[in-house]
């Protein structure tokens, strides 16, 4: 009898109930998109992040202690101020080691360059070591493959953490005597893809050295008037073997917050095991200084800050839509119930007259309006998941995936929506006096 008093219901007013099925659909629709956007775009953000280079960088812990008496500052410059190279393979043993994407080490010496006018026939630039030089020799991995503990090798070195860096010809082989050079560099000496850089001989009756220019990035930095080239062949230059001056580390981190900001020390051990369980950019920084002895790890937060503060105002644009959603879909179902009480006086009536209850006349009331939001939230999932599937293709190339917790939220939310617009006309439904309605007062 019940289902059968609900079903009536639906059948003689369907355009009342397709008005408010609507109202709830569109709402919960705006809502699941919202959400699904909300739920996926920090890891998206952090995936796009990452196409702005590395945002940790590793320097010697010399560099980084204060020791001025008088004024005047006594930290070494170069006694004791190199990391080893054999290190760097346990940066991939960290917690964290999945979210670790690349890193590369950099050894840079000033050099003096120009154009001699009796050059080798091999070559255009001469190049040589100068302490006061205005250009700089930098000293890296192209793309190096590294030996891991486990057994198992990772591709890393400057085409992965600096990824935004354009280059016209292609990247030295970390195994050959090639390089790289600036754009500024190559415009000012006229350097171009296939030429050669003539450095002086290693020692007096040897041979001099060659490097073949086999590419020229543009990077909008310092390394726009530079030359890169292998590590080893700068560490040589530099008679600084397994040696490198600072590492640049591309990690995949989640932006920062005010409990990721805290300083580690001042926590108790379960804050300590949950802000390094986490993969902020600072605990993923604390855990590589734990591997590399004598480094010192600092986050680059011009990355780290901008990725944060897009992350706060997407997301809370997207909970100010949802909020207005849930607002007018409730004002909505509000609105729609109150008409649909005022048309169904002289029915409440007749059933309060045969002996219905206050108590049963609501929950008819309910159960309609119920009925009403798991199929409203239902359709609005269902659309709400396509929008967010055209938003996601069209912002970040990849769409959200689907969510059975979207989906529950999605119903819970168009429960309280559905209940909470149409509680005012409920309440007046089930205090109403059947006699005076009867008699037409």
């Amino acid at each position: 009898m019940f289902a059968r008093l609900i079903t009536d219901s639906f059948t003689r007013r369907p355009h009342r109930k397709m008005l408010t099925l609507a109202a709830l659909s569109l709402g919960m629709a705006v809502v699941t998109a919202s959400l699904s956007v909300a739920l996926d775009v920090g890891d998206r953000l952090a995936a796009e992040f990452t196409s702005l280079g590395a945002n940790l960088v590793v320097t010697p812990q010399a560099d980084s202690l204060p020791l001025e008496i008088g004024g005047v500052d006594y930290r070494p410059v170069n006694s004791g101020a190199y990391l080893p190279e054999s290190d760097l393979p346990k940066i991939k043993s960290v917690f964290w080691h999945n979210n670790i994407i690349a890193f590369a080490p950099i050894l840079e010496i000033p050099i003096q360059a120009g154009v001699p006018q009796f050059s080798p026939a091999a070559s255009i630039v001469e190049i040589e070591p100068a302490a006061g030089g205005k250009s700089l020799l930098i000293g890296s991995w192209a793309n190096r493959e590294v030996k891991l503990s486990d057994g198992n090798t990772f591709e890393t070195g400057l085409n992965r953490t600096n990824p935004w860096w354009k280059i016209e010809g292609a990247w030295f082989r970390d195994d050959k005597q090639e390089c790289v050079v600036g754009r500024q560099f190559a415009e000012k000496y006229g350097a171009r893809v296939g030429d050669d850089l003539h450095f002086p001989p290693e020692s007096a009756g040897n041979p001099d050295v060659l490097l073949r220019v086999t590419g020229i990035v543009w990077t909008s930095d310092a390394e726009e008037n530079a030359v890169i080239a292998p590590l080893t062949f700068v560490q040589k230059l530099a008679k600084k073997p397994g040696l490198y001056r600072k590492l640049n580390v591309l990690a995949l981190t989640k932006p920062e917050d005010a409990f990721a900001r805290r300083d580690p020390k001042t926590m108790n051990t379960d804050e300590f095991e949950r802000w390094s369980c986490s993969p902020y950019v600072s605990s993923i920084a604390y855990s590589i200084q734990q591997v590399l002895p004598g480094s010192d790890v600092r986050v680059i937060h011009r990355i780290a800050d901008s990725e944060g503060k897009i992350l706060t105002r997407v997301r809370s644009l997207l909970w100010l839509v949802t909020f207005a959603a849930l607002l007018a879909a409730a004002l909505a179902v509000g609105a729609s119930s109150a008409a649909s009480v005022i048309e169904r006086r002289s029915e409440l009536a007749i059933m309060k007259a045969l002996g219905a209850g206050s108590a049963m006349v609501g929950f008819l009331l309910a159960a309609e309006q119920l009925l009403l939001a798991f199929v409203g939230g239902s359709l609005g999932y269902a659309i709400g998941y396509f929008l967010a599937r055209i938003v996601g293709i069209k912002i970040f190339g990849v769409p959200p995936q689907p969510s059975i917790l979207a989906l529950g939220v999605v119903l819970a939310l168009a429960t309280f929506v559905t209940l909470l617009g149409s509680a005012l006309p409920l309440r007046r439904a089930t205090r109403c006096e059947p006699a005076p309605i009867l008699r037409g007062e």
